[in-house]
């Protein structure tokens, strides 16, 4: 799959360290799949613990959070909900996995089942085929390509504020800023060159100045000189080991394209007629991550319980990175999950620029919605960078 102005590519879970180039899940409505990269070690698909239902977790204190969930289902039975999170388990959820292990769903009147993900499962088309509840999902730019083709799904809050996707360079050939680019050969795995034109477009270089190879999913050709840029998330801390720890970074956001990621996604029917049930799922995740951000050791041992296959050591070094770009300026004022309607409209003018859209470039109410954050904005919590 090669990436140029008239193919449209649907960014999902981090998948550049799987081997890019895979299309999947939305492949049957005639949607290719951007893939990301992976964010703490290579995790295992999850155990049996993966699909546990909330009803029967734990219900344990909040010590140390500032959020409290609230009921959507009063005295009655809990409402289920399945949730399709982006990857096969890892720090992605963790804030979701704290709440579920503590009980904070069940409190909240949720009877929560994860759903795993993985390279042959895309949460845009599960989400909006009505086959899960909801679902987390890798990019903004997914949500924008699939609703240009017609899939009606929303992302409702953002897990984080900002994309981890990066440029990673050595020092002693360090690349700081966009125009550092001329002249280099920039590798990335084949489904990420639609983001170093991006890049390339935001910020007026001529592509004929930068060389774009496309390489797997290990740093080496960087090591070795072959090129002079790798591609990837910068929380997959243990896959950039062989560069040594002075590598230099320059994200998405360096580059100055606006993005947000781990998105929460509900299909336009869910969003109408389940709304409660969302606003007490984000409530209890925003207490979850708050939570996580405070205890990142006792979160990673939960995510363990959780999920088979992971590394602690890993885990906890990524789930800080994560929270780098989690917590800022923005969520100490309007809280956790905020999203913006400036934020959004600059990502649908570059992604038309580009020629990535299918159909109609959406309008930014097609591809998000604040009533969730708005009706839960008194409990999620305002905390900003540490």
């Amino acid at each position: 799959m090669t990436a140029n102005n008239k193919t449209p590519f649907i960014i999902t879970r981090r998948r550049f360290f799987a081997g890019g180039a895979a299309v999947v899940g939305g492949a049957a409505l005639g949607v290719p799949l951007l893939a990301g990269c992976g964010s703490g070690g290579t995790p295992a698909r999850s155990g049996g613990g993966t699909t546990t239902s909330a009803a029967s977790a734990p219900s344990t204190s909040a010590a140390g959070s500032t959020a409290g969930p609230a009921s959507s289902a009063g005295s009655g039975a809990a409402s289920k909900v399945d949730y399709q999170i982006a990857w096969v388990g890892d720090n992605g959820a963790l804030g979701d996995v704290v709440a579920f292990q503590k009980g904070w769903y069940k409190d909240a009147g949720l009877d929560l089942t994860f759903r795993p993900g993985g390279p042959s499962i895309d949460p845009i088309t599960t989400a909006a085929s009505g086959a899960v509840t909801f679902a987390q999902t890798s990019s903004s730019p997914a949500i924008m390509l699939g609703r240009s083709q017609g899939l009606p799904i929303k992302a409702f809050a953002a897990g984080l504020q900002s994309w981890p996707w990066a440029m990673l360079s050595l020092p002693k050939n360090p690349v700081r800023k966009p125009a550092d680019l001329i002249g280099k050969t920039v590798g990335t795995q084949s489904t990420g060159q639609i983001l170093v034109q991006a890049v390339l477009a935001k910020n007026n270089i001529d592509p004929s100045k930068v060389k774009v190879q496309v390489v797997g999913s290990d740093v080496t050709p960087l090591v070795t000189g072959r090129i002079d840029v790798f591609t990837g998330w910068t929380t997959n801390l243990q896959a950039y080991e062989p560069l040594g720890p002075d590598y230099l970074t320059m994200t998405i956001a360096d580059a100055g394209i606006k993005s947000y990621a781990n998105l929460y996604i509900a299909s336009d029917n869910v969003l109408e007629h389940r709304a409660d049930d969302l606003k007490a799922f984000l409530e209890a995740t925003a207490k979850g991550w708050d939570y996580a951000r405070q205890n990142p050791d006792e979160a990673v041992d939960l995510l363990m319980k959780q999920f088979t296959g992971l590394q602690k050591d890993a885990q906890v070094a990524a789930g800080k990175k994560l929270m780098t770009y989690m917590f800022n300026d923005t969520t100490a004022q309007q809280g956790w999950g905020i999203m913006n309607v400036e934020n959004w409209q600059s990502q649908l003018d570059l992604w038309a620029q580009l020629k990535q859209f299918k159909g109609a470039t959406p309008k930014v109410a097609d591809v998000m919605t604040l009533d969730i954050l708005n009706a839960t904005a008194a409990q999620r919590p305002k905390v900003g960078s540490a």
